[in-house]
């Protein structure tokens, strides 16, 4: 085992010459993933906002209220 090929934890070192270039395929799989998981956070927070109402549980009596009904 060289000591330049591998890192102190024992993980293996890839240098700039050893990289092999990635495929069209593989970059436009990595954008597409990339996009469709920030529009699908996007789109959570958007109807987040959109549902949010502010101020259901502000109140100890509404929530107090809310605990007897379940468990009476």
């Amino acid at each position: 085992m060289e000591r330049t090929g591998f890192e102190p934890f024992g993980e293996q070192l890839v240098s700039a010459t050893d990289t092999q270039p990635r495929s069209r395929g593989s970059k436009l799989l990595l954008r597409v993933g990339t996009g469709l998981f920030w529009s699908l956070v996007a789109g959570i927070v958007l109807a987040r906002a959109a549902f949010f109402e502010p101020g259901v549980y502000d109140g100890f009596s509404h929530v107090a209220s809310l605990a007897k009904n379940l468990f009476f």
